[in-house]
């Protein structure tokens, strides 16, 4: 099955005017929004960046999360399913090497894997599919919830492919993708797992995001 991955657009924050954003080590992905607003009696334009929206899913040991849980940690997430056959393998191997190589961040990093087969991956099999790839990160969560809602979710705010598709060979297109989030739920890279220079340099910006801009080493 041939994947589709995609940027959707890539701004950088260094000529954002939000005083709640600081320069950033690296970009913002997504598509902003130019607003207008009057300072000291003169019109002048800001922009805003999108966020990841709240959301809410049951995790492996059937406990519900909210993305509100994880905050104060940078997310790395991925949308798969535990029957797929072509990308999704691969994609969880390489998010195992990634987390393995990024433990001594592990108080700092969330990792989650969003399935996009709710109605086959309940909380039960997304632990035995744990199991069977050997995974022992504490960090890490495979979530299942609300189909559609998971779709959107990657769409248009993970910005990575999540759909069903039944000319694809499992049923599902979906990218094969790791999307890197900050702290304040602004996209900061997407890396194609294919290509594992695209890991390695996902696990550099990790530490980048983390040195520079939350002075964590």
């Amino acid at each position: 099955m041939k994947i589709t991955f995609f940027f959707l657009f890539i701004f950088t924050l260094y000529s954002c005017t939000d005083k709640n954003l600081k320069q950033q080590i690296l970009p913002i992905l997504g598509h902003p929004d130019i607003i207008y607003k009057m300072v000291d009696g003169k019109e002048v334009a800001d922009t805003v960046y999108p966020k990841i929206i709240d959301f809410s899913y049951l995790n492996q040991d059937s406990i519900l999360i909210k993305s509100s849980d994880m905050k104060g940690k940078i997310w790395v997430a991925d949308f798969i399913f535990t029957n797929c056959q072509s990308i999704c393998p691969k994609m969880t191997r390489e998010m195992k090497r990634l987390n393995s190589q990024t433990k001594d961040l592990s108080n700092y990093i969330q990792y989650m894997s969003f399935s996009i087969d709710p109605s086959n991956d309940r909380p039960s099999v997304l632990k035995k599919y744990i199991e069977m790839n050997e995974i022992t990160a504490k960090n890490w969560y495979f979530f299942t919830g609300n189909e559609a809602r998971t779709h959107a979710l990657g769409i248009d705010n993970f910005l990575i492919v999540a759909e069903e598709d039944k000319m694809a060979a499992d049923g599902y297109a979906h990218s094969e993708a790791f999307t890197l989030v900050d702290r304040e739920g602004y996209v900061r890279g997407v890396y194609k797992v294919s290509d594992p220079k695209e890991v390695n340099k996902l696990e550099n910006d990790i530490r980048k995001l983390l040195k520079y801009e939350y002075s964590i080493n």
